[in-house]
């Protein structure tokens, strides 16, 4: 793993890093110095939650596999405090350590060996991201549609009534969809919108995002009225119009993009 130096950047950014393995802790906390962000290093769950605690970083990289407590357990404490940006780091690179990592709340998921790069690119987007929560073009305040109601200053958001819980990944998924009500966007815009441009490979993200959402706020998930499918194309926000009726022909819960 290399890093050109030349490409420092001058920032306040605090990254906490939480990895047993020492050598590459180390190397992280060296490299990431280099080009200029400010770290933390702990080698178990329980310092890096006291390290978490004490310091408030703006992103943690976190390992798995971790002595004690592990990084399942880490991720879903930082998650009742926080919305910092969680990158997992592992060498467990299986669909469903995916899937169990982002229903954790997870922003991202970068399997062992990787590039340095890669990893460099995918920080500053998370970065770039979480210091710009709010989505270009906002237009309004409060969307409410009698079903779903979403304020988009508090974050908060009720569904028929009865407030449900969105990790901050998914809140940003679903703005960026109802402020784009209607129009059917592509998985790469939602990807290059909410995640960054360096993210447009990562189309399951899409998908796995868009069925945590149906799940927390559509009444029947698998025959959703809210965010449909558009068959080979992507995914919309209905219209109101759109909700009265069952989906149209064309339209789909489950076909793949």
């Amino acid at each position: 793993m290399s890093v050109d130096s030349s490409s420092a950047i001058t920032t306040k950014d605090q990254i906490l890093v939480i990895d047993d393995d020492h050598d590459l802790t180390m190397l992280l906390e060296s490299l990431l110095q280099k080009v200029g962000y400010r770290t933390v290093t702990a080698e178990t769950g329980h310092d890096g939650l006291r390290l978490f605690y004490n310091q408030r970083p703006n992103l943690v990289i976190l390992d798995i596999r971790l002595p004690g407590m592990d990084g399942w357990k880490v991720c879903e404490r930082i998650r009742e405090l926080s919305d910092v940006p969680i990158m997992l780091l592992t060498a467990q690179a299986e669909a469903n350590d995916r899937i169990r990592g982002f229903g954790l709340g997870a922003d991202d998921y970068v399997a062992k060996p990787f590039e340095l790069r890669e990893l460099l690119a995918r920080i500053r987007a998370l970065l770039r991201r979480s210091n710009h929560q709010s989505l270009e073009g906002k237009r309004f305040a409060v969307f409410d549609n009698g079903e779903l109601h979403v304020n988009f200053d508090s974050h908060d958001v009720l569904v028929r009534g009865q407030p449900v819980h969105l990790t901050r990944r998914e809140f940003l998924v679903l703005s960026y969809l109802i402020e784009n009500q209607g129009r059917v966007l592509t998985p790469q815009q939602l990807l290059r919108q909410v995640w960054g441009p360096e993210f447009t490979d990562e189309v399951g993200y899409v998908k796995l995002y868009i069925r945590y959402l149906r799940i927390k706020i559509e009444e029947t998930p698998s025959s959703p009225r809210i965010i449909l499918t558009q068959r080979g194309v992507g995914y919309r926000f209905a219209r109101a119009e759109d909700q009265q009726y069952s989906s149209p022909r064309g339209v789909s819960s489950e076909q793949n993009i």
